[in-house]
């Protein structure tokens, strides 16, 4: 490689974009999504161009009209975090919390998606059975709610948007969590999802993805 060479491929431009870059991009793109910046069919199209990007250069187009910080809810202490809403309507539904709320599935199965509060403490039961929660879409009350599990010869599955943190501290016997895209969140003000309890034979599915398509709707 020639001088010139080098020194063009030293610049910041050219720098390989590192996971930790791209989850910098993708929690600012949720925060203008939710402050109404983005519509949704415009951040789907720059969560696309972000994972395509190779190099620092890349990501810089994708936020270039975006405030750097922006003014979105998880940026003041005591508010609600909304994933894909308004603050206005993350307060209407954080007035509605009650501090708890438990999940069972024995034998049978549960689900949280779409529209709903994330209380400060979750209790997450699976005996035999399955439970699936999707936080693309909800409200958690505090920047960092706890989801207490107690995983026997049972499955949870949970879904989080890019940008949110999912901490393990469950305890594992002859089970275990497994958690993909959502663990490497290097951002100190991320919303916080911290697992705690007991996987016995049993497992935790943790995966980040992007927000849901929405169908369009046939005119008539």
């Amino acid at each position: 490689m020639t001088t010139e060479k080098m020194g063009a491929a030293m610049e910041p431009d050219h720098i390989r974009a590192s996971d930790a870059d791209r989850e910098r991009v993708a929690e600012r793109l949720r925060e203008a999504l939710a402050e109404g910046r983005l519509s949704q069919e415009e951040h789907e199209e720059r969560l696309d161009t972000l994972y395509r990007a190779k190099t620092i250069g890349e990501l810089a187009p994708i936020t270039h009209d975006l405030p750097v910080g922006g003014t979105s809810a998880v940026e003041e202490p005591g508010m609600p975090v909304g994933m894909t809403v308004s603050s206005e309507e993350a307060r209407q539904l954080a007035s509605e919390s009650e501090g708890k709320e438990n999940i069972v599935a024995v034998f049978g199965g549960a689900e949280r998606k779409g529209r709903w509060l994330v209380e400060p403490r979750t209790n997450v039961s699976a005996l035999f059975g399955g439970i699936d929660l999707d936080f693309r879409e909800a409200v958690l009350t505090q920047r960092e709610v706890t989801v207490q599990c107690a995983v026997i010869f049972g499955g949870v599955t949970i879904v989080v948007p890019h940008g949110v943190r999912v901490v393990n501290n469950t305890t594992a016997i002859l089970g275990g969590a497994t958690i993909r895209g959502a663990d490497t969140v290097t951002d100190p003000n991320a919303p916080t999802i911290r697992l705690t309890g007991t996987c016995m034979l049993g497992g935790i599915d943790v995966k980040a993805k992007g927000p849901k398509r929405k169908k369009n709707k046939k005119q008539k």
